[in-house]
């Protein structure tokens, strides 16, 4: 008997962790596909694409950008959910968080406004934990170059150590008292 496959997720209830998932590295930037945007903001990609060249002033490139098709290419590999962009003739674009945000402000809804509010939350944790890691990388790198000092130390007691238990060399003198007899 087959089984059911489940439903894609839908998002009537949004949540940091489900925005988080859809936050994608690319050009060393975090971006929001259109296609995961749209979704969420509960229209279709097209109509999201098209408020947004009617309002193309509102996105600067350091707002949203095109996808190559290399990089379309990865994310279809790499992200399952998106695999429906492999039949997609149309570059998608890619949202940095003013973007996302900028979205809200264009379409108009109160589910936009909700929904770029929680893009935005989400962004901002990351980039939060993102800081907490570094800080945390910096901490255990300086613990690992004193440690690295306190093995050369503990070298040299081991050194000391080890030459104090070892028997000492015989000199060639007798022991005892000897006493010269006369000249």
């Amino acid at each position: 008997m087959p089984t059911a496959v489940p439903p894609a997720p839908t998002f009537t209830r949004l949540s940091s962790e489900a925005v988080a998932q859809r936050i994608l590295l690319i050009r060393g930037q975090k971006v929001m596909l259109d296609a995961d945007l749209a979704e969420m903001y509960g229209v279709e990609t097209r109509a999201l694409n098209q408020a947004v060249k009617r309002n193309l002033e509102r996105f600067p490139a350091d707002f949203m950008f095109h996808l190559s098709k290399e990089e379309k290419l990865e994310v279809i590999t790499n992200c399952d959910h998106l695999a429906k962009l492999k039949f997609s003739v149309a570059l998608p674009y890619a949202f940095t968080e003013h973007g996302a945000l900028m979205l809200g402000n264009v379409l108009r809804s109160e589910r936009a406004a909700d929904v770029s509010i929680l893009v935005v939350r989400t962004f901002v944790q990351l980039r939060g934990m993102l800081s907490t890691h570094r800080d945390l990388a910096a901490k255990l790198e300086a613990l690992e170059r004193k440690i690295g000092g306190h093995d050369q130390a503990i070298a040299g007691l081991i050194d000391a150590i080890r030459q104090l238990m070892s028997e000492p060399t015989p000199k060639n003198r007798p022991i005892g008292f000897t006493a010269k007899v006369g000249k």
